[in-house]
């Protein structure tokens, strides 16, 4: 969206438009909650190579969000895709709605049937009915939780105007509090959220969703609301036919703790870098031999010609389905994984993307061992399946695997059947192997 049309269209949302105005709210903290994720590409009957393609394509727009357009800096980074939907309700009495589940962002939101000249995205469920709920109260414009999101604006009748942009758009609304529920059972919970009355966003970026659940490190991701010290997820295989879905885990609902364990890196005090999770990546190994990869490579660094603006690092995150590493790792990585396959490589397929592959039924028999070194001493040594896909109807697989530029994301596809845990308070980030069709 053009900085002028997102002024003039704030101004507007300033002078003309209703806030989302309701009763006043009262809900019960709860202790733990549990939620059921949904692939996004579940919504539709795509085979396993269109999976792939889109795995592919998303991954890429992750990458060029991350990167803030070229120039080696770093913009923000949340929601560019994202890849699970949680059902959940909001208001007394419930509506269901549908969020995009993002770690790499903070705020809630949902559209609302307040949509500026009926300017939303389409999503599958109705649009939220605030005048409906008798639990919904607006926040003022002088309440910590208006100062809380980045961009903010006091409304003509005192309400909290709030804009939040991301990689895939920008939506704009009121900030108000409402009682949720979550499938996990356990009561309600009363959260601040946001009331959209406008949205601009690239077609098909909310895959019918309603809106977003951030888990984010800021005041109004969904951690840090129900005042969760941590959280976890288990994601299951999502190129495979009618997987089991996922679950995420907040508070009481997350493990206390996980075989391998690592602190984060600590995070900038610019916005948006201080409410993502980096993690403190080392080195990589290929079978026996270990990468001539400098650790500065995936450092977080400050770029010196633009104060607030950061680069490289490593996100771990629920949003890129392929792990891309920064230029200086993913090269030595490609180089060594050639030379360790050498006959055993394969022509890619015609309009791939990828380069690296051999024919299906040998990935476990001549793929080496891939291991990611962290500070600390943690290793997470994902099985060939966690990074090598599909790249036909029969035959080939190939390294799912990009190239990051200046920059390293592990994807949610390296992330399957492990069992990540967020320990906010803590300062750490756990993980294990997991079946996570069974939690």
């Amino acid at each position: 969206m053009a900085p002028r049309t997102l002024v003039l269209l704030v101004l507007l949302c300033l002078g003309t438009l209703r806030t989302c105005s309701g009763g006043g709210a009262s809900a019960s903290a709860a202790a733990g909650i549990r939620m059921k994720l949904t692939h996004v590409d579940a919504k539709g009957s795509y085979t396993v190579e269109e999976r792939v393609r889109r795995a592919v394509a998303a991954s890429r727009q992750r990458l060029a969000s991350v990167r803030g357009g070229g120039g080696g800096v770093s913009a923000a980074v949340h929601w560019a895709t994202q890849q699970y939907i949680a059902e959940y309700t909001v208001g007394n009495p419930p509506q269901r709605a549908e969020a995009l589940i993002d770690t790499g962002s903070d705020l809630i939101w949902t559209q609302s049937t307040e949509c500026l000249r009926k300017v939303c995205a389409r999503q599958d469920l109705p649009y939220f009915n605030a005048s409906a709920s008798g639990s919904f109260a607006a926040v003022p414009c002088r309440d910590r939780a208006c100062a809380a999101n980045y961009v903010h604006f006091c409304a003509l009748d005192g309400g909290c105007t709030l804009v939040a942009s991301y990689g895939a758009g920008a939506v704009i609304g009121f900030l108000g509090t409402d009682a949720f529920a979550f499938a996990s059972g356990g009561g309600t919970v009363a959260l601040a959220f946001g009331c959209v009355s406008f949205t601009q966003v690239v077609p098909g970026a909310l895959h019918g969703a309603s809106g977003l659940i951030g888990l984010g490190r800021g005041r109004l991701s969904l951690v840090s609301q129900t005042g969760a010290d941590r959280f976890s997820y288990c994601l299951t295989r999502y190129f495979h036919k009618d997987a089991p879905p996922s679950h995420l885990f907040v508070g009481a609902a997350a493990p206390s703790h996980l075989v391998s364990s690592m602190a984060f890196v600590e995070n900038p005090k610019d916005f948006p870098y201080s409410t993502f999770y980096y993690l403190p990546l080392v080195g990589i190994s290929v079978g026996d031999t270990r990468l001539p990869i400098n650790s500065s490579v995936f450092e977080l660094q400050q770029v010196k010609e633009l104060k607030g603006y950061w680069t490289g690092g490593v996100l771990i995150d629920s949003g890129s389905p392929f792990t891309a590493l920064a230029h200086g790792a993913y090269q030595p990585l490609h180089d060594e994984v050639a030379r360790q396959l050498n006959g055993s490589l394969v022509a890619a397929p015609e309009n791939s993307d990828f380069d690296l592959c051999v024919r299906r039924d040998d990935v476990d028999r001549v793929v080496p061992e891939l291991v990611f070194h962290f500070s600390g001493g943690a290793d997470m040594a994902p099985p060939p399946e966690n990074y090598w896909a599909p790249a036909d109807k029969t035959t080939t697989a190939c390294m799912a695997i990009l190239d990051g530029y200046d920059q390293s994301i592990i994807g949610n596809f390296q992330q399957q059947n492990m069992h990540l845990l967020f320990d906010v308070a803590g300062g750490r980030f756990s993980f294990q192997k997991a079946d996570c069709s069974t939690l």
